[in-house]
């Protein structure tokens, strides 16, 4: 059995439920990706790719064993971002738990219940 791929609502990336890692907020993120160069190229690509091919890649939720409610974003701000410009419904992710310095990928389905809701 394999890494737990799960779907979610793109609504749920927000400032409070499944947050930037990077960034205090995701408007940041999005501010900062319409700034740099690099990040432009980044994001065309995806505004581009997600509306013919759908997003390929999971974006990578990590959740901390300390603070079990502090979801976010591990890997995966550029296709979080473009999911919310393009106004997609849903994305496919991979979730770990965060532990006392180590990271255990999970092959069971995501505890949705630390984002306030019931699955």
């Amino acid at each position: 059995m394999g890494m737990y791929t799960g779907r979610m609502p793109v609504g749920m990336l927000n400032d409070k439920q499944i947050r930037p890692t990077e960034y205090t907020k995701w408007r940041h993120a999005e501010e900062r990706f319409a700034r740099r160069e690099k990040d432009q190229r980044i994001m065309a690509q995806l505004m581009e790719s997600i509306p013919k091919k759908g997003l390929t890649d999971p974006i990578q939720l990590g959740i901390s064993e300390r603070y079990p409610t502090d979801v976010y974003v591990g890997d995966g701000h550029h296709r979080a971002v473009a999911l919310m410009v393009l106004g997609v419904e849903e994305f496919p992710f991979h979730w770990y738990w965060i532990n006392s310095g180590s990271v255990r990928w999970e092959r069971e389905p995501f505890p949705y219940h630390v984002l306030g809701l019931a699955r």
